[in-house]
């Protein structure tokens, strides 16, 4: 009898142990960009092209941090200057990609921002792809993980996420008290209507990455869609919504339907259209304009 007791105690103490190191960084070292792919995008001749001299004034690195008891990997953009920073958390819109491709992303998407005096943080998430599930904790320990960088002001955290990581944003918002505010761009709020719109998501990442999906289709859909627990986001936080209106891989009416549904219930947002596609080619220094000038108000 009391070895059962010992062995529960023991799986207890382990588990909680292992939980409360979520956020912990295991690792970190510096990503010298010349070094991969992103080189060629961004410089010639071997230096860096006129429009992409910020870069020099920022530091990058690969981060692994704990999350669940399991090991995730992760980037980090700083400005290289002295001193404490706001931190945005940034939610990129892929499915089921390999960390290189996380890094490409998130310093290709966001190292404007991060050069205007911000820390960046974004996450490769856990090796099992879970569409809106259990990996919403990879992104919420990331709150946790700033409190280990040194340039980063974790009382002062917004977001920033983009297409499938605009729903992992309405996502935290929904279930932290920490984000103080967060852009959202060209993002499902309604999958229902997703699958009517584009039905090759059902059949090629519904059922694949998310857990029993033909048994709780309706269930599972309805809390990967804002739109219906709109009234639960946090309402000491602030959004805004960012839409192109050509946009072929989510149906822009759904921007139009969260901004709707946010003005019923006297949220704190606003929505800003482009004529312009789902990544908002040649729209882009307006779109860098438009989330510094965001974040530069509503988070600084």
């Amino acid at each position: 009898m009391m070895k059962k007791i010992f062995t529960i105690l023991f799986i207890f103490l382990f588990i909680n142990f292992g939980f409360s190191q979520n956020g912990k960084i295991l690792s970190k070292k510096i990503i010298d960009i010349s070094k991969t792919p992103i080189w060629n995008s961004v410089s010639q001749n071997n230096e860096l092209r006129s429009n992409f001299k910020y870069l020099n004034k920022l530091n990058f690195y690969l981060i692994t941090y704990k999350s669940d008891n399991l090991k995730v990997s992760g980037v980090v953009i700083e400005p290289k200057k002295e001193g404490k920073y706001p931190v945005v958390i940034f939610n990129g819109g892929y499915n089921r990609v390999p960390m290189k491709s996380t890094i490409r992303k998130t310093i290709m998407s966001v190292s404007k921002l991060a050069s205007a005096g911000y820390v960046v943080i974004g996450s490769s998430y856990r090796e099992k792809d879970e569409f809106g599930g259990a990996k919403i904790n990879d992104l919420l320990n990331l709150i946790t993980t700033v409190k280990n960088i040194e340039k980063a002001d974790s009382n002062c955290i917004g977001m920033f996420g983009w297409s499938r990581g605009g729903m992992t944003t309405y996502l935290a918002l929904q279930k932290s008290k920490k984000i103080k505010t967060a852009i959202i761009g060209n993002t499902a709020v309604d999958l229902f209507e997703t699958i009517k719109f584009r039905p090759e998501m059902e059949t090629e990442v519904f059922t694949e990455c998310i857990p029993n999906y033909w048994k709780n289709k309706e269930t599972e859909l309805k809390k990967r869609s804002a739109i219906y627990w709109a009234d639960e986001l946090d309402k000491n936080s602030s959004v805004l919504i960012i839409c192109g209106t050509n946009d072929k891989k989510v149906n822009p009416q759904q921007s139009e339907r969260i901004a709707e549904k946010l003005k019923k219930i006297n949220y704190n947002f606003e929505f800003k259209k482009f004529e312009t596609n789902h990544f908002f080619h040649q729209k882009t220094t307006e779109l860098n304009e438009l989330v510094i000038k965001w974040f530069d108000k509503n988070l600084k």
